[in-house]
């Protein structure tokens, strides 16, 4: 029988995007770029995940090509990896600002192995999005442009259903971002995946606009995620 982390990994070695996309837009697949990824990625499940627990799940927008596009974990980059979880990558060395919010939040949930049995984050749309612009290539939102989120809307209702065959729980849902909430939310009456959704603020938009309030959004991510009333 196949454990979570089993069930992550076969999930990402299989994950390949091969439909349209608009002018100036790539998508960048970590795991066949890198092969140093698919083993680190591999390290990280097996550490956190080698049992059949069940989940809830935290959805996030899609991987930065600093943070899980070059770890291959949801909002870890390469000095989280090996900081935090233990997990050395040589071929890279990232700072993704995300990752610094997320793992001080993990850090109060009580940590990383207590966060990980308890939760599960990917995406709607599991790998790196980049722009080409005169500045050269940027990170780039599955909703930046509405052709783009056409063209990989059904893909993210098929990587959504998936991710959630892992074993999560679908009677509630955190979202990150508020703009990201309103298209899961389309997602979500289309395909009917989830009953609750509980939207949080996005940690890039916290450690860029709000980072001399991160502590009120660590508390709000805690109150939320642990279903405890604000004292």
């Amino acid at each position: 029988m196949k454990t979570f982390a089993d069930k992550v990994i076969e999930f990402n070695r299989n994950l390949q995007y091969k439909g349209s996309l608009p002018d100036d837009f790539e998508v960048l697949n970590p795991y066949l770029d890198n092969p140093e990824t698919m083993d680190v990625m591999g390290k990280f499940y097996h550490q956190y995940y080698n049992d059949f627990n069940q989940r809830k799940f935290i959805i996030g927008i899609n991987p930065s090509r600093h943070g899980a596009g070059v770890t291959g974990v949801p909002f870890t980059d390469t000095k989280r990896l090996e900081s935090v979880c233990g997990i050395p990558m040589k071929s890279a060395h990232t700072h993704e600002i995300s990752s610094v919010f997320i793992y001080d939040m993990i850090e109060e949930y009580g940590g990383a192995k207590e966060f990980y049995r308890d939760f599960y984050i990917n995406s709607p749309f599991p790998l790196a999005i980049v722009r080409k612009t005169k500045n050269g290539w940027l990170n780039a939102n599955y909703y930046d442009d509405k052709k783009l989120f056409e063209d990989v809307k059904n893909f993210m209702i098929d990587s959504l259903k998936k991710h959630i065959s892992l074993n999560l729980d679908t009677s509630e849902v955190f979202v990150l971002g508020k703009k990201n909430a309103g298209f899961i939310a389309k997602l979500n009456k289309e395909a009917k995946l989830f009953d609750i959704m509980t939207i949080l603020e996005h940690p890039r938009y916290i450690q860029q606009y709000k980072s001399k309030e991160k502590q009120l959004y660590i508390d709000k991510y805690i109150v939320a995620l642990k279903n405890k009333s604000p004292e």
